[in-house]
């Protein structure tokens, strides 16, 4: 119990620790009454644990992005605060965010003793909260393996017309791709578009002759056979590496060429990819252009900073 977040009035009663134990320097306080082992990482997972202790009696749930990270879809900034969602009033505190309402049962399920909005509550919640680009890695990451697609939000929408943030759903919905596997390449795709190049498809199946499977590759404008991959930092160990490097070989004997791009690529220096990636598109497969933008991005959107 003591090894993660745990409320101090519980601790005491059950003769765990005794007030000048909690309160010494081997637990801090998080919360009114919520207390963490004081070598513990305050990450997004560990504070919204505590922020759930906080609301639990309180009629409240997590939402948002904790809501997102205990459902699986870890798809938040790493110092992003806790959310919780409330059915009456409740001070802010640092590290926390708090927002008004009472699901419905149906969009309530418990994950690691916490409650949490479910995934199409949450996905919809943060569709209408975060700023565009962020909404749909949100939409993709909650979406991505689950029994509900993008398109369901509007339904709920429909439901629910005087919502806030539901007449900018459809843009979400339409820019929204489930097959994504990850954050990252969700919006490497958005600023490959936003850039002016064709939509690319996602988690593409290359064939060989045979129609064997090859490889499946993040990112692929088959037209000109180009294989766009996010790495991670998975990628940088070394057997990952080899076995990258052997992918990409067997791709190139079958005519594609493969990009590898990483974090630094996608941001700050995405305005740079943009051009390497349309002039890789111009070379193998001119005639493939007329199926998206007909001219190159354009110079002002390649030097913004996305």
């Amino acid at each position: 119990m003591l090894d993660t977040p745990f409320r101090g009035a519980e601790a005491r009663a059950l003769g765990l620790l005794s007030a000048s134990q909690l309160y010494g320097t081997r637990f801090r306080r998080i919360y009114p009454d919520v207390f963490a082992p004081a070598t513990l990482e305050l990450d997004l997972g560990v504070r919204s644990q505590a922020a759930y202790l906080l609301v639990r009696d309180r009629g409240g749930v997590l939402g948002g992005y904790s809501a997102a990270l205990l459902l699986g879809a870890d798809c938040g900034p790493r110092h992003a605060p806790a959310e919780v969602l409330v059915p009456r009033y409740l001070r802010a505190y640092p590290g926390l965010r708090v927002r008004f309402g009472t699901p419905s049962g149906g969009d309530v399920v418990e994950v690691e003793g916490c409650r949490v909005t479910a995934p199409l509550r949450t996905a919809w919640d943060l569709a209408r909260w975060l700023p565009l680009e962020e909404a749909v890695v949100a939409v993709d990451a909650l979406a991505h393996g689950r029994d509900f697609t993008p398109a369901d939000l509007l339904s709920r929408c429909a439901a629910l017309p005087g919502a806030r943030g539901c007449r900018r759903l459809p843009t979400v919905v339409a820019m929204a791709d489930p097959r994504a596997e990850s954050p990252m390449e969700t919006r490497l795709r958005i600023r490959l578009v936003g850039s002016g190049l064709p939509s690319p498809a996602v988690q593409y199946p290359v064939l060989d002759e045979h129609g064997f499977v090859l490889a499946r590759v993040d990112l692929a404008y088959p037209e000109s056979k180009l294989a766009i991959e996010y790495d991670g930092a998975l990628h940088f160990d070394r057997h990952r590496t080899e076995l990258d490097r052997r992918r990409d070989a067997i791709l190139a004997t079958h005519g594609w060429v493969t990009v590898r791009l990483g974090k630094d690529d996608v941001d700050p220096w995405m305005p740079e990819t943009a051009r390497r990636i349309w002039d890789v598109l111009t070379l193998r497969a001119p005639a493939s252009l007329a199926h998206g933008s007909t001219s190159v991005p354009s110079s002002s959107w390649l030097r913004q900073t996305p």
